[in-house]
């Protein structure tokens, strides 16, 4: 085999260009979770039914999940950073509608506005990052950074949230957005070099119908099956969402310009990191919401407070990244993924166990110990995608890696937090003191704030009992919630460590050499 010679190393332009590109993939992570801190001033305010708060949280996710395969489509045509550039001006502009929004209705519009936007942000980062860096180490060590900043947005979201809510209006969680958007429109065009596909082929309109057909309906059909149990609407629509993703695959594989090469997903090394990531993010997601809620309502912390209780698991997130971009270059895929996925599993564990009157230390060290898990899960999982796809499809194979990302994120938020408040409703049940009337008692066994509602306005000898079996019903729900979410993750890292055992680290770094 002929050896070509070395690829270009990477300049200082390209690392600075590679900061820039770095903001608002930590942007478009953290919209998931930033609202976590801001739900109760939120809910005071807005004051949106149960079904339109979880809509404000999961709709972001929605549209960016259902979007992303379309633009990064889009941007493999017409241009990554001109695409970025788009997603900027979308982003900014919907930032702000969301933080004056009067209504949760104009909220929900919002959020889904910044998910359409988050949509033309996300893969245009990664796949440019690909074209910018060609060495091998390099680029290892660029997506290293990439995912850190990617899976901590998780993390860092309630983080930020909680420290502008000590001192601002909760619309300030969107707000801070604009100024890194304005960044990002000054600097890209100076720093980053524009990449396409060189021979750009006609958009696939249909592929892109037939992809939101698929993903939109199969997320809403769960979403309120969870909800409201099983009906026959539901599981219409979660069918017609399987039959047009059979006629998406179907298409793909006969048309002339696909979107995305189908055909990747033969390679054990793709569709097993793309389930890999897609459930760490689920379960991580799910929980993140529920932890937050947890140290505020039940631990009664402020989110100034929470907000500082958070910060090793950011730590945990990039000590998983850099463990797993050191012990890659000669350790397998398969060994690497199974443990940042049994790890993850531990974490969710050591949280399922937590109780109302548990320390705050305790509940941290186990989420802690999640997110190393999906720190090393995630750099994985997208050093392996970006290796396996050809680099004219960078853009779609980046897209397909988020959008798993993005849908396991916001199928998380709404199947675990619901599953926990099924588990809340059902143990309040003939549990909220009489005196309360009927109106109290609805409210109070609905939710866990509705409950806190009820007792601010209710006598001390009735408020304090019903808070302790509110706070120990949500105990029950979190835990429940973490149970699920560790055998989840454990039996995804058994499957994934025997589909990737053949995958060693020198057919990857291989692959990288040749494209």
């Amino acid at each position: 085999m002929t050896r070509t010679s070395p690829p270009p190393r990477a300049t200082a332009r390209e690392w600075v260009g590679m900061a820039v590109l770095v903001l608002p993939a930590l942007l478009a992570s953290m919209d998931l979770s930033v609202l976590f801190m801001a739900a109760p001033w939120i809910g005071a305010e807005l004051t949106p039914s149960a079904t339109q708060q979880l809509w404000i949280m999961d709709i972001y996710g929605f549209a960016m999940a259902g979007l992303l395969i379309t633009m990064g489509s889009i941007g493999d045509r017409i241009g990554r950073r001109r695409m970025l550039l788009l997603g900027a001006v979308a982003f900014g502009a919907a930032s702000v509608v969301a933080a004056y929004s009067t209504s949760a209705e104009m909220l929900i519009a919002a959020r889904a506005l910044l998910g359409i936007g988050a949509a033309t942000l996300a893969p245009s980062t990664l796949s440019l990052i690909r074209s910018m860096f060609l060495d091998e180490d390099q680029r290892r060590t660029a997506i290293g950074i990439w995912t850190a900043a990617f899976t901590s947005g998780f993390a860092v979201g309630p983080i930020i949230g909680g420290l502008l809510l000590e001192n601002f209006h909760w619309g300030s969680v969107f707000l801070i957005n604009v100024p890194v958007m304005v960044l990002l429109l000054v600097a890209a065009p100076l720093l980053i070099t524009e990449s396409r596909d060189p021979r750009p082929r006609s958009f696939d309109l249909l592929g892109s119908a037939l992809s939101l057909a698929a993903v939109l309906p199969v997320i809403y059909g769960i979403k309120k099956m969870v909800e409201d149990g099983v009906e026959t609407s539901y599981l219409a629509c979660i069918t017609g969402g399987v039959v047009a993703a059979g006629l998406f695959l179907r298409h793909q594989l006969t048309t002339p310009a696909p979107m995305i090469d189908i055909r990747l997903f033969r390679h054990a090394s793709f569709s097993a990191s793309i389930v890999a990531n897609m459930t760490v993010v689920f379960a991580t997601a799910g929980m993140g919401l529920l932890a937050v809620t947890f140290m505020q309502t039940v631990m009664g912390y402020a989110p100034f407070d929470a907000a500082l209780w958070m910060l090793p698991a950011v730590a945990g997130s990039a000590a998983g990244v850099a463990a797993a971009s050191v012990l890659a270059r000669s350790i397998r895929p398969a060994k690497l993924i199974a443990a940042g996925l049994a790890i993850s599993a531990s974490g969710f564990f050591w949280v399922s166990t937590i109780e109302p009157d548990s320390h705050i230390g305790t509940l941290i060290a186990g989420y802690a110990l999640l997110t190393v898990g999906v720190g090393m899960t995630a750099t994985l999982a997208t050093a392996l995608v970006l290796t396996t796809a050809p680099p004219e499809e960078a853009g779609a194979a980046s897209a397909t890696s988020e959008t798993s990302a993005e849908l396991g994120g916001a199928l998380g938020i709404a199947s675990l937090g619901t599953l926990a408040t099924a588990v809340y409703r059902n143990h309040m049940q003939g549990r909220v003191p009489p005196d309360l009337g009927d109106d109290g008692t609805t409210t109070a066994e609905a939710t866990l704030p509705g409950a806190m509602t009820v007792a601010e306005q209710a006598p001390p000898e009735l408020s304090g009992p019903l808070l302790a079996e509110a706070f120990d019903a949500y105990s029950r729900g979190f835990g429940v919630a973490a149970m699920v979410g560790g055998v989840l993750v454990l039996g995804v890292g058994l499957l994934a460590g025997l589909a990737l055992r053949k995958v060693t680290p020198r057919q990857m770094s291989e692959a990288q050499q040749h494209e």
